[in-house]
């Protein structure tokens, strides 16, 4: 068996699943009832013209589409501040509980040294907890998703640690592993290690069967099925949770410096807590924020790298309904 015959089939399992089901639901030449008035549509794919590849999109048209997907998100965060202005500066809500979005300012440009350095103590505790759980997730769902006895064995001990309080759990881990960053980045793992695990049991089993019976009569072996096939098939679904992961990673960091610590942003939050001062604790909810939002798009850029070919990641085909 070809390496490049494995590649394509593996490359083309999930799209051919989803053109089959809607073929399917469509029925002979594209065309699908309408339950309600008994009209048919049809809904097609239009292949790109000229017979190949769409076109690269220029660097221009790239620059466009990105800020095209921009605006959007940009005028509803304007609205938000302009109404948190509105409200802080009138003061229907006390300052000391809702302050200005100048006074977070304020406070984030005269304490950066000192947010940045917490946020860098974060930062490290979220991005090793999540490539922690990310390694330890794939290799559990490999196992649940190749092994029956495994799937019985190790499926309800994941349910089980998941639906446990993390919260109830972190003080345990600090008298067991003290107040450095160790309790910290088990959090992370125990909280972003579910979704990676629940994501890559279903990708690998959503693999067609009759594309593996083909791979095996074609010789392919059980690594090589895996490395050409199963695995490409179940990287939409494994991406999906990696991008709930990496998320939930800052949670469980913060999460752990909640209990003890004495850095990082949740020991932050604590003090301007603790003090009443709502600037800080502004300031220190939106670094919170960014360094989830910057997590999610490097997620996302390695998506759009790796699976390029998955119906969700390609240019030129247009799904249209008449």
């Amino acid at each position: 068996m070809t390496e490049n015959s494995l590649d394509t089939a593996g490359r083309q399992a999930a799209a051919d699943q989803a053109g089959g089901a809607r073929a399917t639901a469509a029925g002979p030449g594209g065309v699908g009832a309408d339950g309600l008035g008994g009209t048919r549509s049809s809904t097609v794919l239009k292949p790109p013209t000229g017979g190949g590849r769409p076109p690269r999109p220029t660097l221009g048209r790239r620059a466009v589409t990105f800020a095209d997907s921009l605006w959007r998100p940009a005028l509803v965060l304007a609205v938000f501040f302009a109404a948190w202005w509105f409200v802080a500066a009138r003061e229907y809500v006390p300052n000391y509980l809702v302050p200005t979005p100048g006074q977070v300012w304020e406070t984030m440009t005269t304490q950066w040294s000192e947010l940045a350095r917490h946020s860098v103590v974060t930062l490290y505790e979220t991005v090793l907890g999540f490539v922690l759980a990310a390694a330890l997730g794939l290799v559990t769902a490999v196992a649940i998703a190749y092994s029956r006895t495994l799937d019985k064995a190790l499926y309800p001990i994941v349910l089980f640690a998941q639906v446990i309080p993390k919260i109830a759990i972190a003080p345990l881990l600090v008298v067991w592993f003290g107040l450095g960053l160790t309790p910290k980045i088990i959090l992370a793992v125990l909280i972003a290690f579910f979704p990676v695990v629940i994501s890559g049991v279903a990708g690998l089993r959503s693999t067609d069967p009759e594309l593996l019976d083909l791979a095996a009569t074609m010789g392919a072996g059980p690594w090589r099925t895996f490395r050409k096939i199963r695995f490409p098939n179940a990287l939409p679904h494994l991406m999906a949770g990696l991008k709930v992961a990496v998320t939930l990673a800052v949670v469980g960091a913060v999460v752990g410096e909640f209990v003890g610590a004495s850095e990082g942003l949740g020991y932050v939050l604590l003090l301007a807590n603790g003090n009443l001062d709502a600037p800080l604790l502004f300031a220190d909810l939106i670094l919170m924020s960014a360094i989830g939002i910057v997590l999610f798009v490097l997620v996302e850029i390695a998506e759009a790298l790796l699976i390029p070919w998955h119906a969700s990641r390609r240019a030129g085909v247009s799904l249209t309904t008449s």
